[in-house]
């Protein structure tokens, strides 16, 4: 069976006043992450943007990552939810992304 595995993309600027705030709960955050089968989870900040954040992770299928889509940008969420405050514009401006591994033909 070939397993479909979703690359995911989440993107946003932390205010800067908040940064050290935001670190302490992404804790929580990635430690949540894998009770929704998200894998390999990766979590960035840029070199060329001040305060602009990036988490890369895996889930299964498309089910799964609309539903994390969901719960990510949720303000009833009572983890994911504490993210608005930290986050320039509020989780409206949380981008998420999936992308699907694309074969190198050689």
């Amino acid at each position: 069976m070939n397993k479909l595995n979703l690359q995911i993309f989440i993107e946003y600027k932390i205010n800067e006043t908040e940064v050290a705030q935001y670190e302490s709960v992404m804790q929580e955050v990635i430690r949540k992450l894998p009770e929704y089968s998200a894998e390999n989870i990766q979590w960035f900040v840029s070199t060329d943007q001040p305060n602009l954040y990036v988490e890369m992770f895996q889930v299964p299928n498309i089910a799964h990552y609309k539903a994390l889509k969901k719960l990510r940008k949720s303000y009833e969420h009572p983890i994911f939810s504490q993210l608005d405050k930290y986050i320039e514009g509020g989780l409206d401006r949380l981008n998420c992304w999936a992308f699907q591994t694309k074969q190198i033909q050689e």
